[in-house]
């Protein structure tokens, strides 16, 4: 199979413990990378700085560490424009500090690129959790223990083929941004992520789908995406909301909706921004997930 790369970026409000979760799911794939690129989005914690110069100084590892340090946060879509800059491979998975890829997510992924010569973005479906007590087999300090000790709250399930993801892509997300692998050079030549923020990934997304790129994605649960309160109030945010309008916007512009479906989706935009937060949260995971 072809060698690629993975791109993360860290920032101050990551956890240690986390990232280390998410570092060893990727150095433990069983088709792993060959390389490993960490962008540092400015000042962290010294618990971080150890995690990090630990992997970037490991001898005798197939996988090499190139860790990026930026002085100032800028935030994730400049974060991962510098990232892919650097990245040596074409393919490039995604992968984000406080998740989880399942061991055979990466494999998965790539046969569809070996199958299909076309394709430029493969994702899968995700599994969204909360932490109960946290135990995978990779870790030496498991004691011999395989079993999740995890809690699945809902589940985040994107169509399949090219031609559903476009049809999708209409009013919703078609794609989890954290789970893909992309080619590089499809990514760059639409321009890269545009700091905005938020949906910085739908944004991305649309104009490779404009660009007429072929995407797919594998319908297995392949990534736990970890999720708490915070997660659920920042989707209610204004510069959430008001971002969201002016991605569509341009998403009507190339095309990509109708005025109808551009309308639908900002009234949803405001509904959710306007509703008090638990019955933001019960409609959020009504509507836009499947529940466990």
């Amino acid at each position: 199979m072809e060698k690629y790369s993975v791109l993360m970026a860290v920032y101050a409000g990551d956890k240690a413990e986390y990232v280390k979760l998410a570092i060893d799911s990727m150095k433990n794939q069983t088709v792993p990378p060959d390389e490993i690129v960490i962008v540092v989005d400015g000042p962290i914690g010294a618990d971080i700085g150890v995690i990090l110069d630990k992997e970037e100084k490991q001898e005798n590892s197939t996988i090499s560490f190139n860790i990026c340090r930026l002085e100032k946060n800028k935030g994730l879509a400049n974060a991962l424009n510098v990232g892919l800059e650097i990245c040596r491979n074409d393919l490039v998975a995604r992968m984000d500090a406080d998740d989880i890829s399942l061991p055979d997510r990466c494999e998965k992924e790539l046969q569809q690129f070996k199958k299909n010569k076309s394709l430029v973005v493969c994702g899968c479906n995700l599994d969204e959790f909360e932490t109960v007590n946290e135990c995978y087999e990779w870790e030496n300090d498991c004691k011999g223990k395989q079993e999740r000790k995890i809690k699945i709250a809902t589940s985040r399930i994107v169509p399949e083929e090219n031609e559903e993801i476009r049809r999708f892509m209409k009013k919703r997300q078609p794609v989890n941004h954290a789970t893909v692998i992309y080619r590089k050079s499809a990514v760059q030549q639409v321009g890269g992520y545009i700091p905005l923020r938020r949906k910085e990934d739908f944004d991305l997304f649309s104009r490779m789908i404009s660009a007429g790129y072929e995407f797919y994605n594998v319908q297995e649960h392949l990534y736990l995406c970890r999720v708490d309160e915070n997660n659920y109030r920042r989707r209610k945010s204004w510069q959430n909301c008001k971002n969201g309008m002016l991605v569509y916007r341009r998403h009507l512009k190339r095309g990509g909706c109708n005025l109808a479906q551009y309308i639908e989706i900002c009234l949803g935009e405001i509904i959710f921004f306007l509703l008090p937060y638990p019955m933001m949260k019960y409609l959020s995971d009504k509507i836009l997930r499947s529940k466990k």
